[in-house]
């Protein structure tokens, strides 16, 4: 579903890459975690993924699609929310989203169904005729997730997903990451919550440095850790190690 290939990112007047040689296989059926902390390179990996940055080095493969060479079939397979919901404020709700459905394709029956289905689940179906500058940060982040999923996108990548969102809005994503993958599709996402991505997550990946430094499942990361700990206490003290 998503391979990286020695992927690296450079930036002008630093000695070092912000993301170093990361070669990752995120597979159908899965939810990965990538975790690490503030500047290790986490947004960067993500930028390149979604085709926001292009890589010094490596390559990023979305369900066989390069996303360098073939970008516009690339980004149609996957849903991308970023760390930030900066979106367009003079639109109302439904024309953010009507216009996402324009660009996916996405037919009008389906958008309609779509719409009223995560508008409800979100709890912001009576706000979507207002502009989005009078939204909250957490309705700004509802309406990005609610665009992101819009074209029901094999691959869901998302950059901290769970900030800003009240607590039944993160349980109700974090149901919908679990059917999203039991369908045999696949969620690559970022947190700082750690334990949600032990509960939550297949797969763990710890980025430091901008290196990749451990992955697997959290038996797996216990067994490398050599003790029967929890994902904050394997995460801190992989870090430490760097």
């Amino acid at each position: 579903m998503l391979k990286l290939h020695e992927l690296t990112k450079w930036y002008a007047k630093k000695n070092t890459p912000a993301v170093d040689h990361i070669s990752l296989h995120v597979k159908p059926g899965e939810i990965f975690g990538f975790i690490g902390p503030n500047g290790a390179g986490k947004t960067t990996t993500i930028k390149m993924i979604t085709g926001i940055l292009t890589p010094n080095e490596g390559s990023v493969t979305i369900c066989d699609k390069d996303i360098v060479r073939e970008p516009v079939e690339a980004k149609r397979m996957f849903g991308y929310v970023p760390d930030n919901p900066d979106i367009y404020d003079r639109l109302t709700g439904m024309e953010y989203l009507e216009f996402l459905g324009d660009v996916y394709g996405v037919s009008g029956t389906d958008r309609q169904n779509r719409i009223l289905y995560y508008g409800q689940m979100f709890g912001i179906q009576d706000v979507l005729g207002n502009q989005i500058r009078s939204y909250s940060h957490g309705m700004r982040q509802k309406l990005v997730l609610m665009g992101a999923l819009l074209h029901k996108p094999k691959l869901w990548i998302m950059d901290e997903p769970m900030v800003g969102l009240d607590p039944m809005a993160a349980h109700l994503l974090k149901e919908e990451m679990r059917a999203h993958c039991a369908a045999g599709n696949t969620v690559f996402f970022s947190t700082h919550v750690l334990e949600v991505a032990e509960k939550l997550c297949d797969r763990v990946g710890i980025i430091a440095d901008g290196r990749l430094v451990a992955v697997g499942t959290l038996e797996e990361l216990r067994r490398q850790a050599g003790s029967d700990s929890s994902l904050e206490e394997i995460f801190l003290k992989t870090v430490e190690q760097v």
